[in-house]
C-alpha cells in the first residue's frame, strides 16, 4: 500500500467535520452549500475541509452549471479496511493466547483445595513445630 496515500487518509479522517462530512455523503451525492449548512463555520472553511478530503481521494468534487456536487468515493475507505485487515491477524492471535492463558488460569483455580491454597504453596512453606 502506499503509505503517502494512507497519511493522507488517516490525517483526512483524524478531523471529526471530515467524518460528519463523509457521513453525510454516504447517503448520496450532495451540493457544497448543503454539505456546509450544519456546520458553524464559513464556506470557505468547509471548502478548505473538502479539499483536504478530495486530495486524499476520500470524495470527488463536480461542477453541473451553478452546483458543485460533491460525492463519497468509497474505494479509499477500502485502502483503510484493507491495511486494518493486515493488522487483523495479530490482534486475533494475541486474543487467542489471552484466551488460552485466561482458561489456563481457570482451570488452575478450579483444581485448587477448598482451603484456597495451591499445592506449590503449601510445598513451598516451611512446617512448624509444636513445642510444648
Amino acid at each position: 500500500m502506499d503509505a503517502d496515500r494512507l497519511d493522507a487518509i488517516f490525517g483526512a479522517l483524524a478531523d471529526p467535520t471530515r467524518r460528519a462530512i463523509l457521513a453525510r455523503l454516504a447517503s448520496g451525492e450532495v451540493t457544497v452549500n448543503d454539505l456546509a449548512a450544519p456546520f458553524a463555520m464559513s464556506q470557505p472553511a468547509v471548502s478548505k475541509h473538502l479539499k483536504v478530503l478530495e486530495r486524499a481521494g476520500l470524495i470527488a468534487r463536480g461542477r453541473d452549471a451553478q452546483r458543485r456536487p460533491c460525492r463519497l468515493h468509497p474505494e479509499a475507505l477500502k485502502t483503510v479496511a484493507d491495511w486494518v485487515a493486515y493488522y487483523e491477524q495479530f490482534w486475533t492471535e494475541s486474543f487467542d493466547r489471552l484466551n488460552e492463558y485466561l482458561r489456563t488460569v481457570k482451570e488452575r483455580e478450579e483444581q485448587r483445595p477448598a482451603t484456597g491454597k495451591t499445592p506449590d504453596t503449601d510445598a513451598r512453606k516451611p512446617r512448624r513445630r509444636r513445642t510444648n
